[in-house]
C-alpha cells in the first residue's frame, strides 16, 4: 500500500485553516478581538476624528477663509492657533502659564509628598497611624473646592465679589495672592502632593533598611544617606509621580478657572474651554497640543527610568525595616506636619462649612448666622430666590444624576476592567495581550478636558454610512445626552479599572481554570464559577475606587454637560461662578461627605488601596 505525500501547498493551506479555526474557537482570542475592536472604536477613532477636524474647514468658518469650501483640507486652524495675530493671547501665553504652573506644582507637591512619605515610613515619627490617614484626606476634596476656600480667605474688594475673611479682619490681601499663578500653584500643590506620597511611600516600604544601616556603619550622616542611598532607590516612584502631577496640572480646568479667569490669567485648559463652543477646530488643536505635551512628558520619563542603573533591593533573606531616629527634631516635625494638615485639610473644610451658615457673604459675625442655605424656603431677597439645597428640586435632581453617573460608570468600567485584566494577565507574553494593554493606556495620556473634547468631536453629529446609495445612521448624535457622560467616564477610567483587574487576575492561578477545563466546563462556566468568585473582593475594591474618582469629576464632563444632565460638581461650579458662594459651599460639603463615605466603605469592607483610585 502506498501513501501519497501531501504537497507543501496543501500543508500550508491546512495549517492556515487550523490556525483560523483556533482563532475563532478559542474563548481568549474571541474576547481579545472584541476588546481590541471596542477600544479602537472608543479611543483611537475619536482621536483620529479630532485630528481630522483640525484639518477640515467647518461651515461656521467659511467667512474666515477666502474661497474655501465646507469639508476641504485646511491649515487655517493651526495657522490661527500658532502664527496669527491672536496666537499670543490664544495659545502662547496660556501655554507659558500652564507650563509655569505644571513645573512649579510638580516641584512643590513632589517635594512635600516625598518628604512626608519618608517621615511616615522610615522614621520614628509619633502618631503615624493618624498622619497616614490625614495626609490623603485633602485628595478627597476636589481641587476646585479648595479654590473656593482659598477665595473665601484671600478675596479682596478690588476684584469684585464678597470680601474674604482677611478683608473682614481689615487685612487687604494683594491681588497676586488672591488670584493668579501663585494662588493656583499653592492650591494644586496641597492637592496633588498625594500622588508623590502614595507612590514614594510604597517604594520606601519595599526597601530593606540594611542598605541605609550600612551607610551609617561607614560613618555617613542622615542627609548623605538620604541623598546617596534612599533617593536613588525611590527615583522611579518620584519620576512616576512627576508624570501624574505634571499631566494633571497641565490639563486641569477647575482651579485655573476659579483663580485665573477673573484677572485674565488664562491657561491652556481654560483657553480650550473658552473656544470649544465657538471655534471647535481651534479647541481641538489645543487639545492635541495637550496630548502631545503629556506624551512627551511620559516619553522623557521612560527614558530617564530606562537609562538609570538597576539595583536589587529585595533579597532572599527577607527585608527589615529599622526606623531612623529623629532625635530632637521629632516633636518640631510633628508640630510642622500638624500645621500643614491644618492648612491643607481642616481649614478648607471649616471655611466652606462656616460659609454655608453666613446669610450675607463676607460677614463672619455670629449675628449673620443662618440655616437658610441648607433648609430655607425660596426668598427673592436672598441669592436671587435660591432655596436651601435640601429644599431645592434642582439639587436632588443633580444628586440623582451624580449617583446614576457614578453607579453606572463604576459598575460598567469595573466589569470591563476585570475582563481587560484577564486578557492582560493571561496574555502577558502574547502580542494580543500587549496590544490591549497599550490601547487601554491611551486615555491615561490624555488630559481630562482634552478627552472630553475628543468625544465632542466624535459624537456631536450622527455617525452615518452609505449603504446602496442611502445614508444610514449607525449612532445618533449623543451630545446633550446622559449616554455620552457615561461613555466618556467609562473610557477615561479604563486604565485604572484595567490595572485593578490585572492585579486581581494575577492572583488567580491558571491551574484552577485548567482543572475546570479538564472536568468539561466551558469558558463561561469556568469564568462565572471559578474566576469571578475568586476575584469578587478585588472587583468590589476596583468598583469603589473608580466610584470615588468619578464622584469628584468636573474637567472631563465640563464641555459635554447640559443643565438637565448636570452633576453636583457642575452645580457647585455654576453656583460659585455666578456669585452664589454659600450654596456652592453647601454642595461642596455634601460632595465631600459622600466621597469620604465611599472611601470609608472601600477601606472598611474591601481593604481597597486608595492609590488605585486617584482621579481628578
Amino acid at each position: 500500500m502506498t501513501v501519497k505525500a501531501q504537497t507543501p501547498g496543501f500543508s500550508r493551506k491546512r495549517r492556515f485553516k487550523n490556525r483560523l479555526r483556533n482563532i475563532f474557537t478559542n474563548p481568549y482570542n474571541i474576547i481579545t478581538l472584541i476588546a481590541v475592536l471596542l477600544l479602537a472604536y472608543l479611543i483611537v477613532v475619536p482621536l483620529i476624528e479630532m485630528i481630522k477636524t483640525t484639518f477640515t474647514l467647518a461651515k461656521s468658518d467659511l467667512r474666515r477663509v477666502k474661497g474655501g469650501t465646507v469639508g476641504e483640507f485646511t491649515l487655517y486652524y493651526w495657522n490661527r492657533l500658532l502664527f496669527s495675530d491672536v496666537s499670543r493671547n490664544l495659545f502662547w501665553v496660556p501655554l507659558r502659564n500652564s507650563l509655569i504652573i505644571a513645573v512649579s506644582t510638580s516641584a512643590l507637591s513632589i517635594t512635600m509628598g516625598s518628604l512626608i512619605a519618608w517621615l511616615l515610613v522610615r522614621t520614628d515619627l509619633p502618631g503615624k497611624k493618624f498622619f497616614s490617614l490625614a495626609v490623603i484626606i485633602p485628595y478627597m476634596l476636589p481641587s476646585w473646592c479648595k479654590s473656593m476656600a482659598w477665595l473665601s480667605v484671600f478675596r479682596n474688594e478690588k476684584i469684585g465679589g464678597a470680601a474674604g475673611f482677611l478683608s473682614y479682619l481689615g487685612i487687604q490681601s494683594p491681588d497676586w495672592l488672591a488670584y493668579g499663578p501663585v494662588a493656583i500653584i499653592i492650591v494644586l500643590s496641597i492637592h496633588y502632593y498625594a500622588y508623590a506620597y502614595l507612590l514614594v511611600s510604597a517604594a520606601l516600604r519595599s526597601i530593606n533598611s540594611e542598605l541605609e544601616e550600612m551607610g551609617e556603619i561607614v560613618g555617613a550622616g542622615k542627609s548623605l544617606i538620604l541623598r546617596r542611598i534612599t533617593f536613588p532607590l525611590v527615583l522611579p516612584a518620584i519620576l512616576s509621580s512627576i508624570i501624574l502631577t505634571f499631566s494633571k496640572s497641565m490639563g486641569t480646568f477647575g482651579v485655573p478657572s476659579f483663580l485665573g479667569l477673573k484677572v485674565g490669567y488664562y491657561t491652556i485648559s481654560t483657553s480650550l474651554y473658552s473656544t470649544v463652543q465657538s471655534q471647535k477646530g481651534i479647541s481641538f488643536s489645543i487639545s492635541l497640543v495637550l496630548i502631545l505635551l503629556a506624551s512627551i512628558n511620559i516619553f522623557i520619563n521612560q527614558k530617564l527610568i530606562g537609562s538609570r542603573k538597576s539595583y536589587a533591593t529585595i533579597g532572599g533573606k527577607g527585608g527589615r525595616s529599622t526606623l531612623l531616629s529623629l532625635g530632637g527634631w521629632k516633636w518640631p516635625i510633628v508640630i510642622v506636619l500638624s500645621l500643614f494638615l491644618m492648612v491643607a485639610v481642616v481649614l478648607p473644610l471649616v471655611i466652606l462649612l462656616y460659609q454655608t451658615f453666613m446669610l450675607k457673604a463676607g460677614d463672619y459675625g455670629l449675628s449673620n448666622f443662618t440655616l437658610h442655605y441648607w433648609l430655607g424656603e425660596a426668598d427673592p431677597n436672598i441669592s436671587d430666590g435660591l432655596p436651601g439645597v435640601f429644599r431645592s428640586p434642582q439639587f436632588w435632581m443633580f444628586v440623582k444624576n451624580t449617583l446614576l453617573l457614578v453607579g453606572l460608570t463604576s459598575m460598567i468600567a469595573t466589569v470591563f476592567g476585570q475582563m481587560l485584566g484577564y486578557i492582560n494577565s493571561r496574555g502577558r507574553h502574547l502580542r494580543s495581550g500587549k496590544l490591549v494593554e497599550q490601547l487601554v493606556f491611551i486615555p491615561y495620556l490624555i488630559p481630562s478636558i482634552a478627552f472630553g473634547a475628543m468625544y465632542l468631536a466624535m459624537f456631536a453629529t450622527p455617525t452615518k454610512v452609505n449603504l446602496f446609495g442611502l445614508d444610514v445612521t449607525l449612532i445618533p448624535s449623543l451630545y446633550g445626552t446622559f449616554t455620552i457622560l457615561v461613555l466618556v467616564s467609562i473610557v477615561k477610567h479604563l486604565p485604572f479599572a484595567s490595572r485593578a483587574g490585572t492585579s486581581n487576575m494575577l492572583q488567580i492561578s491558571t491551574e484552577l481554570e485548567e482543572a475546570g477545563q479538564l472536568s468539561g466546563a466551558n469558558f463561561t462556566t469556568r469564568f462565572l464559577r471559578i474566576v469571578f468568585p475568586l476575584a469578587k473582593n478585588g472587583f468590589m475594591s476596583g468598583l469603589m475606587l473608580i466610584l470615588i474618582s468619578i464622584m469628584k469629576e468636573l474637567d472631563l464632563i465640563m464641555i459635554l454637560m447640559t443643565p438637565s444632565q448636570a452633576t453636583l460638581p457642575y452645580m457647585a461650579y455654576t453656583y460659585s461662578t455666578s456669585g452664589f458662594q454659600q450654596p456652592a459651599s453647601a454642595v461642596a460639603i455634601v460632595m465631600f461627605v459622600m466621597v469620604f463615605f465611599f472611601y470609608w466603605v472601600a477601606n472598611k469592607f474591601f481593604h481597597a488601596d486608595i492609590a488605585g483610585g486617584l482621579g481628578g
